[in-house]
Parts: C-alpha cells; structure tokens; sequence
C-alpha cells in the first residue's frame, strides 16, 4: 500500500496531526515505529493519540467525577469509531484518522476499552496488593496496546505457534509497563500513586513509600528493584517469542520499542537509586543502535534459534 494510496486530504491531515502527537509525547514510542511502512506508522499514531487522550485524562488536574465522565465521552466517541459513524471531515482528527486505521487493519478495538477501564483505576486511587493484582491494571493499560498493535502488524503467514501472538503480544506490553513503574516510582509517588505491589513492598521494607531521593530508612531497596527486574526480563523473555511471527520491519518495531526498555531496565539495574534521584533515560546513540539492531533481525533471529533449542 502506498503512502497516499486511497487517502483523502482530511485523512491525510488527520494521520499528520497524530503523528505531530507521537513524535512530541512519546519519543521512545515514535522512535520505534519509524522503522515501520507508512500506512503501518500511521496507524500506530493514531492509537498512540487516542491512547494519549485517554492517559492525559487521568494524568490531569481534573475532580475525580470530571475525569470520570471526560473518561466516558471518550468511550462514547470510541463507539462511534466502531459503528463507522466518524466521516472524514469530523472536527476530531484522532477520531477521524483512528476510524480510517481500523477500517484498513483488524484493530481490536475493545482493547481501547480495557486503556479506559485501566485508567479508570487510576481516576479512582487503587492500589495493588499482589503482582496478580497489578497484573490485571498492566493488561488494561499497557497489554490491551500490544494486541491493539499486533492488530496492525498482522502475523506472517505459516509462522509456527501464530495462534498465541496475542498472549506474547499482551506480555510483551506487561514487561514494558513494569518497566515504566520502576523508572517512575518517584514520580508517581509524588502525585499519590503507588503501583508496585503492597506484598512486594513490604518484603524489602519499602512500605512507607518513596517521598524523597533516597530510600525509606532500614529498607532494602535495591532487593526490590532487582526484584522487579527479574520479573520484568522472564516477562520480555516470554513476549520476545512474538518476533518470529511478525514480518521484517514489524518485527523491527516491535524489537527496537522492547530494545530501548529493556536497556532503561539494565540502567535501573546498575544504579537502583537512580530511579529516585531523576527520570533514567537512553541517550539518542543508544536508541539509534537498538533500532539498527531490530531492523537487522538480529532479535528475531535470537528467539528462533531459542525456540528451536527448546523444541529439540
């Protein structure tokens, strides 16, 4: 499909705005699906932008009960996308360029649902006593975005093992909200929210929260970081499997998102403090390799050979 193949000028316009979105909210995101054809990455920016409405929701100022009904609208305006209500001069160029997307790839939409019901969670201050719990929120707002993807990746054709794509795909975004909540603990203890789980918290003595840049007294911070990080790596270890089953440049996106937080999860690693005195971020050398690692198929000829092993 070529890039302007069947693509009004309000369409067009539309794809534009949103990957205006990706490109100044989510540098990581939109460093991984450049490596992606141009009706793919389109796609991809207008589920970034609808899901970044949605987070910008229950990330805002906003009463609790207007959040809740903003939350609501953008339900509703989701189920106009579905019944194929959005025309192509709709004042809302996320709706309109979400509606030509999912009329071109088989994006589950329900998944935008589950964003919502996760954010939701959010709006209502939950907090998560087991990793099981925390599983269920991490579904909502990271894994649903991995089926959605998958969605407009689309398998290849004869891959083995294709019909548990969705299941890599919904771990594969679990691993990378875990890594999100360990990169931002401070940041969201600092807005009131608590993500990690309560069990886990009280294992290392860390139940008192993270207020300041250095760890609760007596705690065993660190214990809990590399703690968390050994989750995070079985669950990329586990999504990883879904690159074999995507075509090159798919696969490269996919690799090179993963490849960027799986190195924040080796900096977070080294230097578990780090994550309390600042944001631990990649440097744009380092982003550019783990992109020209992706693309080479290095990853997805890694998991093969692996999968093989295990198979023999």
């Amino acid at each position: 499909m070529e890039a302007s193949q069947a693509v009004s000028a309000p369409v067009l316009a539309a794809y534009r705005y949103c990957e205006t979105v990706t490109g100044q909210q989510a540098r990581n995101f939109a460093y991984g699906i450049r490596l992606l054809p141009t009706p793919e990455r389109r796609a991809m920016s207008a589920l970034y932008a609808f899901s970044r409405r949605v987070d910008d929701i229950g990330d805002g100022e906003l009463p609790g009960a207007v959040k809740v009904e903003r939350l609501e609208d953008t339900r509703a305006l989701l189920g106009r996308v579905r019944a194929g209500a959005v025309e192509e001069d709709d004042t809302d160029p996320v709706a309109v360029a979400l509606a030509h997307a999912s009329g071109v790839f088989p994006i589950p939409l329900g998944g935008l649902d589950e964003l919502i019901d996760g954010v939701q969670m959010d709006v209502r201050g939950a907090t998560y006593e087991t990793w099981d719990d925390l599983k269920v929120y991490c579904r909502c707002v990271a894994g649903a975005i991995g089926r959605l993807s998958l969605g407009i990746f689309g398998t290849e054709p004869g891959a083995r093992g294709v019909e548990r794509a969705p299941e890599y795909a919904d771990t594969l975004g679990l691993a990378l909200q875990l890594t999100n909540i360990l990169r931002d603990v401070r940041e969201d203890a600092e807005g009131g929210r608590t993500y990690l789980p309560a069990d886990d918290l009280a294992k290392f003595g860390c139940s008192a929260g993270f207020a300041g840049p250095t760890p609760p007294e007596g705690s065993d911070f660190a214990g809990l970081v590399h703690f968390e990080v050994r989750r995070a790596r079985a669950l990329f270890a586990e999504g990883y499997r879904l690159l074999p089953m995507l075509d090159r440049r798919s696969g490269a996106c996919v690799a090179a998102m993963a490849g960027i937080y799986r190195r924040l999860l080796d900096r977070i690693e080294r230097d578990p403090e780090a994550v309390l005195r600042g944001r631990v971020s990649l440097p744009g050398r380092e982003k550019a390799y783990v992109a020209v690692r992706g693309l080479s198929g290095f990853d997805t000829r890694h998991v093969s050979r692996h999968t093989l092993r295990g198979r023999a």
